[in-house]
């Protein structure tokens, strides 16, 4: 990807504002897209419609500002490269999930674990059953 077809608008800043202000338009008025700003503030987002194709474009990466350059960088001004940095943080981003899949595992396995002893015991009449349902 060149730079030269990239915005220097920060793409955290403009996710922030389609997140908390998407539906007035903000975002819009953020990357110079004043008119299409005015409409959303109208429209409250097009009925919400406007506002979720725009929260996933700028989630994306695909979302332009008034120049048609892609709003990619996380770092307002440029001061993110584009290349190796971003793709260390993908293997960084893909490394927690990774994480977070053993982490669920782990959990789902507690879970079960406690779901068969809870079962153990109401068969032993150690505790009761629990309510009823009607």
């Amino acid at each position: 990807m060149t730079t030269t077809n990239v915005s220097d608008r920060s793409r955290a800043i403009a996710l922030a504002l389609v997140s908390l202000l998407g539906p007035f338009g903000g975002h819009r008025f953020y990357v110079g897209k004043i008119g299409t700003g005015i409409l959303m503030l109208l429209t409250g987002g097009g009925l919400g419609i406007w506002w979720l194709i725009d929260f996933i474009k700028v989630a994306s990466g695909t979302f332009t500002d008034l120049d048609g350059r892609r709003i990619v960088r996380w770092e307002p001004g440029g001061a993110e490269s584009i290349g190796p940095l971003s793709s260390r943080k993908m293997e960084l981003v893909l490394e927690e999930l990774d994480l977070l899949r053993g982490d669920m595992a782990e959990l789902n396995e507690r879970v079960d674990f406690v779901e068969r002893l809870l079962t153990r015991l109401r068969e032993q009449g150690a505790i009761s059953p629990g309510p009823s349902s009607p």
